[in-house]
């Protein structure tokens, strides 16, 4: 018990490092390019890229870390995405900020990958809920607060990417120092959207809008807010206030959940997003600053929590054999989201103004609160009775951090016990046989 504690602490603070680098670069690089004159769609297109690059590392992470064991995955990684950061600060067109940032999309998931994988290998039963509320409030916090540093430097030269650079590079301290047993690599995820649409349509639906809504947002509120006014500090608090709100209303939000049928609070979610994407139309257009602020912390307690929600929901639906591969399925609809919606973000914002961001966030929102509402008409479903986890779009590996994934590892222990049992009964026959 306190030796997977320990490594649930040196992994957290890998993590925390990690997260915090990544935070204060997802406030740096839009400023950037924008400072050097890089039109909107075209940062909707580095945005997807990284999307395009986070998803495909989601998949290939499994086959690296079998091959190279979690520990120099993660050292390897992590000195790669510190190099790519490096390497931002001399990249001056399109091309090269796509190349890049897509290629730190495929290491921060393979990352990921590690950390998760290895945080549910050793997270038993008796401790889950500790270490999953210790590792999710340390590495949300450290997302929350580090978009704040962009007010210690100026963007337009090199110090903040050479502090992004040192976080991610720190962050191999605590791993490389731990002297724990590594777990066993990840087993490959399989993709079954079909198979799970049929079974859990609003999962797979509301984790596909969930992309498409908070990818184009997250990656271009600074923007947003330099373009309605802001100076580049108070326009990086916006990701402050969207992390803010997630981390405040994630876990009340997830109780309501697991006292009712979860699709009506995907719906509520939804609509309440639509709703406050109207609200920021409102506050930015009267030059409410502080509003503006608030309204963005109530939109990320409601839009960032919905991929957790929906996870729950198709995890309430399936066998439990079949958590990992659903998760790996949703994920999958997420990462698609995530990797279209900076395009058509951007895309609005360059047709209709800084404002198009959020009519398009609302727009969507909107379709996926009256698909849910469709579903529940339709298909009615028995209230939850708990199961509720907080499971961030990282990667396939937080599948195992959900409480009914248990009763699927329970299940194969027991087989396993039973198998070995029968073998241990077939011996002992033969040995009195002799």
């Amino acid at each position: 018990m306190n030796s997977s504690l320990a490594l649930i602490w040196t992994i957290t603070a890998a993590t925390t490092l990690l997260q915090a680098g990544n935070g204060l670069l997802q406030a740096l690089m839009p400023l950037r390019m924008q400072a050097e004159g890089i039109s909107v769609a075209s940062i909707g297109v580095v945005a997807a890229a990284y999307g395009l690059g986070f998803s495909t590392g989601c998949f290939l992470a499994p086959s690296f870390i079998r091959h190279v064991g979690y520990i120099r995955a993660f050292a390897s990684l992590a000195a790669m995405v510190s190099v790519l950061v490096l390497a931002m600060t001399q990249a001056h067109s399109t091309l090269a900020w796509v190349v890049l940032r897509g290629l730190s999309g495929v290491t921060l998931a393979c990352i990921f990958t590690v950390t998760d994988g290895w945080i549910s290998a050793r997270a038993t039963s008796s401790h889950r809920g500790r270490i999953l509320s210790i590792y999710t409030i340390c590495t949300k916090v450290a997302m929350m607060l580090s978009p704040l540093g962009i007010g210690f430097g100026d963007i337009r030269t090199d110090g903040l990417f050479m502090a992004v650079s040192a976080l991610m590079t720190l962050s191999l301290l605590p791993i490389a120092a731990t002297t724990t047993k590594e777990p066993g690599a990840p087993q490959g995820v399989r993709i079954e959207v079909k198979k799970l649409f049929s079974t859990a349509p609003s999962a797979v639906v509301g984790s596909f809008v969930v992309g498409l809504v908070n990818g184009p947002v997250i990656a271009i509120t600074p923007v947003f807010g330099v373009s309605i006014g802001l100076s580049q500090d108070q326009a990086a608090a916006l990701l402050f206030a969207l992390q803010a709100g997630s981390l405040v209303m994630q876990w009340p939000l997830g109780l309501l959940s697991d006292s009712a049928d979860r699709r009506y609070v995907i719906a509520g979610l939804a609509a309440g997003t639509s709703l406050v994407s109207l609200f920021i139309l409102w506050a930015s257009a009267q030059g409410a600053n502080s509003l503006v602020l608030w309204a963005f912390a109530a939109w990320g307690g409601l839009a960032l929590c919905i991929y957790s929600v929906c996870v729950a929901h198709a995890c309430d639906i399936v066998d439990p054999g079949q958590i990992v591969p659903t998760v790996g399925t949703l994920l999958f609809s997420w990462a698609v989201g995530v990797t279209v919606g900076p395009l058509l973000g951007g895309a609005a914002m360059t047709v209709i103004g800084p404002h198009g961001l959020f009519i398009y966030a609302a727009l969507a929102s909107l379709g996926l609160a009256a698909f849910i509402v469709i579903r529940i008409i339709r298909v009615q479903r028995s209230p939850a009775k708990g199961g509720f986890a907080d499971i961030a779009p990282t990667s396939s590996a937080s599948a195992t951090l959900t409480p009914r994934a248990d009763i699927g590892q329970t299940h194969d222990r027991s087989d396993a016990e039973a198998a070995d049992q029968k073998d241990a009964s077939a011996v002992a026959r033969a040995d009195t046989s002799t």
